[in-house]
């Protein structure tokens, strides 16, 4: 029997008759709730994965692996996303996003259905300095759970951007690895950005990015309870 309960609500077990009453009322008290929007994750701590085909253009030394790790942490207001990167060249840079889709399945190898990265929403500038562990950025906005753009001049309705990835800011950073750089990628602040470096991967249940902590399984795909 939960002692503390007793001590925790004196009045309200005053109020009943008998220690069988009392015993009634701390079990329905601790019984679980069945909400989990009611509590939620306050933090989360996941890696992003290289892109395999520009992954020898981020090397620092060819027995380093380049290494991505996003933790985020619930605030009241907004949320605070922190990276660290490691094992990259110094003196790259790179644009962080959020975008609504991974390109990899959540083993990491290619989702054959990719074709987009659907919605995308520019976060911050991500450098690396004179050293590989340089690489560090801390950004505060809304994040977990919530995260979401919508347009309706082209009838794109509230879109999730629950994946966390980066892109080379220099599209001639990456040419050695097979990159284009006369064809560049919007993904940076002038919209000529390299290629992706690294993203985030899905949830294998949900299909769901790590920015969701609260997955509601109920709808098909699954969605996320904000």
């Amino acid at each position: 029997m939960n002692i503390n309960c007793f001590r925790k609500f004196p009045q309200r077990t005053a109020l009943l008759t008998g220690l069988s009453a009392q015993a009634f009322l701390c079990g329905m008290l601790a019984l679980p709730t069945t909400a989990s929007a009611q509590n939620p994750v306050d933090e989360v701590t996941f890696k992003l994965v290289p892109n395999p085909k520009f992954v020898d253009c981020l090397r620092r030394s060819p027995w380093e692996e380049p290494t991505a790790k996003a933790t985020v942490i619930r605030g009241e207001l907004n949320d605070t996303l922190i990276l660290d990167v490691d094992g990259i060249k110094p003196g790259l840079g790179f644009d962080l996003f959020t975008v609504q889709r991974s390109p990899f399945l959540a083993d990491g190898s290619a989702d054959p259905n990719f074709k987009t990265f659907g919605l995308a929403w520019y976060q911050t500038d991500v450098q690396v300095g004179k050293y590989t562990d340089d690489g560090h950025v801390r950004i505060k906005t809304i994040l977990l759970d919530q995260i979401f753009g919508f347009d309706p001049d082209v009838s794109l309705p509230p879109t999730n951007t629950f994946q966390v990835g980066f892109w080379f800011n220099n599209p001639q950073d990456a040419a050695a690895c097979g990159f284009d750089p006369t064809k560049p990628t919007p993904f940076n602040g002038e919209h000529k950005a390299g290629p992706l470096a690294m993203i985030s991967l899905p949830d294998a249940k949900t299909g769901l990015g790590p920015l969701c902590t609260n997955p509601d399984l109920s709808t098909s795909p699954a969605s996320c309870n904000p």
